[in-house]
C-alpha cells in the first residue's frame, strides 16, 4: 500500500512543480516577441524591395507574370503552402538569378527565364526558393550576417543607408551556407515531385550552369550564390533516386515559348 501511496506522491508533486513553472513563464512576452518578429520581417521586405525596384524596372505584363504565377500555385497548392502570401516580382533584368526577401517577396530575374529550357528547370529554381522562405533561412541569413540590433534599427528608420544597401547585397549576392542550401535542395526536389514536375530538370540546369561558369560570370549570379553546385547536382539526383511521380505539364509548349519571348522583349 506504501509504494502506491509513495508513486502518487510523486505524481502529484511533479503535476505541481509543472503547473507552477507554466504558470510563470510570461506568454505574452512570448506572443509580443513572435508579433515583433512578424513585424520586423513585413517591414524588412518592404524595405529591401523598394530599394531593390529603384535598381531594376517591374515588369507588369500579364503575358510574363501569369505562366510564372501558375508555376508557382502548382507548387504551392500541391504542397500546402499558401500561395497569397508570396509577392512575386519579375525584373527587368539579363542576370540569371532569383532570390528571396523577408515577407514572402519573391523575385524572378528575366534573365533566369531566358536561361530555362523548359519550366521544370525554372520550376526548380522556384522551388528552391520557396523553401528558403518556408523554412525560415532568409531571416536566419540576416541575423546572423547582419545582426538582429542592425535590422531592428532598419525597421525603425535609423539605419545607415550604406549598411541597408550591404544588407541587401546578403540576399541577392551572397551564399547561404551549405547547410540551409542542402536543406532547400531537397525539400525544393519533394515540392517539384508533389506537384507533378521532374526534380531531374532542377539538377540538370545546376550542372549546366556550373560548367557555364568560368565563361559567363558576371551573368551567373544564382550559381554564384549557391556554390558546390556539381556536389549538390549529385546529392539530388541521389535523393530522387527510385522516387516516383506522376508528371504533369502547367504551360504547354507555347506558352513557355511564349513566355520566354515576351520576357526577353522586356
Amino acid at each position: 500500500m506504501l509504494k502506491p501511496l509513495l508513486q502518487f506522491g510523486v505524481i502529484a508533486a511533479s503535476f505541481f512543480l509543472i503547473w507552477f513553472g507554466l504558470d510563470r513563464i510570461d506568454w505574452m512576452t512570448i506572443f509580443q516577441v513572435e508579433k515583433t518578429t512578424k513585424n520586423i520581417e513585413e517591414k524588412l521586405g518592404d524595405l529591401y524591395w523598394d530599394i531593390l525596384k529603384k535598381i531594376d524596372d517591374e515588369i507588369t505584363d500579364k503575358n510574363v507574370i501569369s505562366p510564372v504565377d501558375s508555376l508557382i500555385t502548382r507548387i504551392c497548392d500541391r504542397n500546402d503552402i499558401n500561395r497569397d502570401k508570396i509577392k512575386l516580382h519579375v525584373v527587368e533584368n539579363g542576370e540569371v538569378n532569383a532570390f528571396a526577401l523577408p515577407d514572402y517577396h519573391l523575385v524572378v530575374f528575366s534573365g533566369l527565364i531566358e536561361e530555362c529550357e523548359n519550366e521544370a528547370e525554372l520550376c526548380g529554381i522556384i522551388a528552391h526558393e520557396l523553401a528558403h522562405l518556408e523554412k525560415g533561412h532568409i531571416m536566419q541569413k540576416l541575423v546572423k550576417e547582419v545582426g538582429l540590433s542592425v535590422l531592428l534599427s532598419m525597421t525603425s528608420g535609423n539605419g545607415n543607408p550604406e549598411i541597408i544597401r550591404q544588407a541587401v547585397k546578403v540576399l541577392t549576392s551572397s551564399a547561404y551556407d551549405r547547410k540551409l542550401e542542402t536543406e532547400a535542395d531537397l525539400a525544393g526536389a519533394d515540392y517539384m515531385i508533389r506537384a507533378g514536375i521532374d526534380p531531374e530538370a532542377f539538377a540538370q540546369f545546376m550542372f549546366r550552369m556550373s560548367e557555364n561558369e568560368k565563361g559567363l560570370p558576371d551573368q551567373l549570379f544564382w550559381i554564384s550564390t549557391h556554390p558546390g553546385s556539381e556536389q549538390r547536382t549529385r546529392a539530388i539526383l541521389d535523393y530522387i533516386k527510385d522516387r516516383e511521380f506522376t508528371e504533369e505539364i502547367v504551360l504547354d509548349s507555347l506558352q513557355w515559348i511564349s513566355l520566354k519571348e515576351n520576357s526577353a522583349n522586356h
